[in-house]
């Protein structure tokens, strides 16, 4: 229940403060008053898309604020911000939280009814969404909602096989000419970083001839080369060793080191000569790592990417050869999610078509009270099953509400035989019956009473307070038969003050509500018989009330088991 509205800077409302108690609440004024911006204010607590245009001239930034009764006991503060630049900003209890999860929240807290379901309820297509929420069938939805999804990714796989048989030809034609020209290349992954080596290498042939010349002569081809040297080293250790035994570690590894020095000595002598630094052997360097270079700029940017593109184009030959078994797999899966889905969708038609009985039967009752008793209502089905290509996420059912609101007339679809009053009253039973689930919800109406007066007028004011004893409502209405029946009042009004318009809300008393109630009677020129109307039609709605609330509550007690 929403307990207490706060609004700053929103549209012409520079700040106003509201608690609100349980029951009808009616909010009354002048048009262009700003009643309807205090709906606009709710929406954005519910998640509804924010605008520039909502910030009061000259501000920085509108702010909406509520607090709710939680479900837990406690309270729900919930914030939401929306910036001159457009920027929207929303707090629960103090933590950022996201715009979806506002409105998934606000869905739980309020549901508002505005001039724009009037449209909506046009629209047949909306029918069996009102249909299944009464029955209760959102599991059931989320079953076929599910399979369809299912449905369409399999059709969708069929869809890309039969597109890439389409282009199997071509496709082919393709892939050989790529895998012709990567398999005549055979490139493998680090060929290039091998080949920049290489080329660096025989780029400097002569000075590599060079050094490893010198150093073999130092080794083992001078007069005093290293090899022959070493020899009297090891003879003169060896005497040392003899005068210390400290040297005989060093002889240990002598073996070793002349091993490794020839090795050494005779690597080099034929390296130099190992080195094809011709002409002819650079340029075949130079010629392949160009043709890796133009391969890297088509299938990389890396040569390991070359080789995958290789690994993938040999992989997707093998599936165009095999696209007629593909072609079958694919067929199947489309099969087998149809049935899926035809199975899912026809229990829910089935649980729809039984429920749609008791919702017009349901509906009738709720149009009676709101002084349409003659009133006819049928949910109809097309019959037989829909083609595949009208298949939805909904299911296999076209529904569209019938109704035939006076004696004689026969039934024809809503949209072609409703008037505006009759759409408001038909609009505010499908909310009681929508809303039965879901008592200490707050319900909010804006133009509820559009076409209406007099004694239907009475009868949706009635209603409206008798949703009142399971719900929180809040009702912008024009009508006094209708403020009459509210606990509680408020009025809206327009002042200018320094030159510019604000809107302020009064919360009124007794006596203020018969002025108020006089006004919305006799327009600018209150009269006293307008306001003794007024007080007669408070006293008899609120008489009403009181005795309806002591009558229901003694009954309840006469229920009461005894102790």
């Amino acid at each position: 229940m929403l307990r207490f509205l706060a609004i700053q800077n929103l549209a012409v409302i520079e700040a106003v403060e509201i608690e609100f108690d349980a029951g009808l609440t009616v909010l009354t004024g002048e048009t262009g008053a700003g009643k309807s911006i205090l709906v606009e204010a709710v929406g954005l607590l519910l998640g509804g898309r924010a605008s520039p245009d909502l910030v009061r001239t000259g501000e920085e930034c509108a702010t909406v604020q509520a607090i709710f009764d939680a479900d837990d006991g406690g309270e729900l503060l919930v914030r939401r911000e929306v910036t001159a630049q457009g920027r929207s900003r929303a707090f629960v209890n103090g933590s950022l939280v996201t715009a979806g999860a506002l409105r998934e929240l606000g869905a739980r807290l309020v549901d508002l009814h505005g001039q724009h379901e009037h449209q909506a309820l046009l629209d047949p297509e909306t029918h069996i969404d009102v249909l299944d929420r009464f029955a209760g069938l959102d599991s059931q939805r989320q079953l076929v909602a599910e399979a369809f999804s299912q449905l369409q990714s399999a059709r969708g796989g069929l869809a890309q096989v039969r597109e890439l048989s389409r282009q199997r030809g071509s496709r082919l034609e393709l892939i050989e000419f790529q895998l012709a020209e990567l398999d005549r290349a055979q490139p493998r992954e680090g060929e290039d970083e091998e080949l920049l080596a290489l080329r660096t290498l025989l780029s400097s042939a002569e000075r590599v001839r060079r050094l490893s010349d010198e150093s073999y002569a130092i080794l083992y081809d001078r007069d005093d080369a290293v090899l022959a040297g070493l020899g009297q080293v090891w003879r003169r250790v060896a005497e040392l060793a003899t005068l210390d035994g400290r040297f005989a570690t060093f002889l240990d590894g002598r073996d070793g080191i002349k091993s490794q020095l020839e090795d050494l000595a005779a690597f080099l002598r034929g390296y130099a000569a190992s080195i094809d630094a011709s002409p002819a052997r650079l340029q075949e360097v130079e010629d392949r790592l160009a043709l890796i270079e133009r391969l890297k700029r088509k299938h990389g940017p890396t040569l390991a990417d070359v080789v995958g593109r290789q690994r993938a184009l040999r992989e997707e030959r093998v599936g165009l050869e095999s696209l007629t078994d593909r072609l079958a797999a694919a067929d199947a899966d489309v099969s087998r999610a149809a049935s899926r889905f035809v199975e899912a969708a026809g229990n829910l038609s089935r649980q729809r078509r039984a429920a749609a009985t008791h919702f017009s039967s349901a509906l009738i009752g709720q149009v009676t009270e709101l002084a349409m008793e003659h009133t006819r209502f049928e949910v109809r089905f097309d019959d037989g099953v829909l083609p595949e290509e009208r298949w939805t996420n909904r299911g296999i059912d076209v529904g569209e509400f019938y109704l035939s609101p006076n004696p004689g007339e026969e039934l024809r679809p809503l949209a072609r035989i409703v008037s505006g009053g009759e759409m408001s009253r038909v609009m505010l039973a499908i909310k009681s019956l929508a809303s039965l689930d879901q008592p200490g919800k707050t319900l909010v109406f804006d133009e509820v009473d559009v076409g209406i007066g007099g004694r239907v007028a009475d009868a949706v004011g009635g209603k409206l307070r008798h949703l009142g004893r399971t719900f929180q409502v809040l009702c912008i209405t024009h009508l006094p038969q209708i403020a009459a029946y509210g606990r509680r009042q408020y009025r809206i009004r327009k002042e200018v003050r320094d030159g510019r318009t604000a809107t302020e809300v009064d919360t009124l008393d007794r006596a203020g509500r018969e002025a108020e109630l006089a006004r919305m009677i006799g327009g600018a020129e209150v009269t006293a018989a307008a306001r003794e109307s007024a007080r007669e039609m408070l006293r008899t709605r609120q008489d009403e009330s009181e005795q309806t609330t002591k009558g229901e509550s003694e009954r309840a007690k006469a229920k009461a088991p005894r102790r």
